[in-house]
């Protein structure tokens, strides 16, 4: 970040009084310009006792298979956005939403936030950054090819949690080694 979109100054890396951390501050309009984590919305869609995923289309890897799920758009809920990807990922509708898994990415400055739900009925298509959309039992999961440590996570809990026929909402940290190993 180089400039001010307030003004157009020039930007400095300072902390401002008040704070603690070294922001992006304007030297003309003093404007501090704050950069915080993205927000990826997804879903884990249930049909009986199968789980849909897409094989990604796009990069970061493509090819490989993945839960729906994206960036949160401004003006829209965390619930909305998981419907909206899962719509555009995989043409397919959801009920019964309800908040599953949370993941902390620091270090790409994510947080992941999944909801798990029902297909409303067992209709799906690949959407424009999807090659192929499939249900998938427990047994089929092709585990080696799955996109990232998010979703191998998400999914080896859902399993467990099926058995029990609870499903507690649950929040995990991601750091960088971790995600490494499990993507090697």
């Amino acid at each position: 970040m180089k400039f001010c979109n307030q003004c157009g100054g020039t930007l400095v890396q300072r902390i401002p009084e008040g704070d603690n951390r070294p922001r992006f501050v304007c030297d003309h309009c003093t404007t501090v310009h704050y950069q915080n984590p993205r927000i990826v919305a997804g879903c884990l869609p249930v049909w009986g006792s199968q789980v849909l995923l897409c094989r990604r289309a796009i990069e970061p890897r493509r090819g490989y298979w993945t839960l729906p799920a994206g960036f949160m758009e401004n003006g829209e809920t965390l619930e909305q956005a998981a419907r909206r990807e899962t719509l555009e990922e995989a043409c397919a509708e959801l009920r019964d939403l309800e908040l599953y898994m949370l993941f902390d990415l620091p270090h790409i400055d994510q947080v992941y936030m999944f909801f798990r739900g029902a297909l409303t009925e067992p209709t799906f298509a690949p959407g424009s950054e999807s090659l192929e959309v499939r249900l998938f039992e427990q047994a089929d999961i092709p585990w080696s090819e799955l996109a990232f440590p998010t979703i191998g996570r998400t999914l080896e809990c859902y399993f467990s949690d099926r058995e029990q026929q609870a499903f507690p909402v649950r929040n995990e940290a991601v750091d960088a080694l971790r995600a490494k190993r499990q993507r090697a």
